[in-house]
């Protein structure tokens, strides 16, 4: 059976660089939380909790990233932000995945599938850390250096 009511959005991640998607829940998207004929407004996701898992396919054991702690709901806005920092990007050596986004009403318990979609990751070139200075575990100054760290105190 299919879900009618999940709304697709296929994400492409640039490798090495923070990713950031805002969405915004309208009532009128939602099946069970629309009244017909009113205008549209947001979902309050005042409480609400958010769960997002990316994985090679559907039904796969192995989880390539959990991106639950990297959104951020928007209260009564209705808004749902995810934002990958761009030093987790930058270890994805996937170049595809599916995801979904679950939220979770606080009040009533229930779990709706709010997004769906397929992730693509767009290969990186040039790494963020190359020829910056970095502490070493003794805490000197470094360069790194084709992933090679020099120390460079005398």
């Amino acid at each position: 059976m299919i879900n009618c009511c999940v709304a697709t959005d296929n994400l492409c991640v640039n490798q090495g660089a923070t990713y950031t998607r805002t969405w915004v829940w309208m009532a009128t998207q939602c099946c069970n939380c629309g009244t017909a004929g009113a205008a549209p407004s947001p979902v309050d996701l005042t409480g609400y909790t958010a769960a997002m898992q990316i994985r090679a396919f559907p039904l796969s054991t192995a989880l390539l990233y959990d991106a639950s702690a990297d959104i951020v709901l928007g209260g009564i806005t209705g808004t749902v932000t995810l934002t990958i920092d761009a030093q987790d990007t930058e270890g994805f050596t996937w170049w595809a995945g599916v995801y979904d986004l679950l939220l979770t009403n606080p009040a009533t318990g229930v779990t709706t599938r709010f997004l769906e979609g397929t992730v693509e990751v767009s290969p990186g070139v040039t790494s963020p850390a190359f020829g910056m200075q970095v502490l070493n575990d003794a805490g000197v100054a470094a360069q790194n250096d084709a992933g090679l760290q020099v120390n460079t105190s005398s």
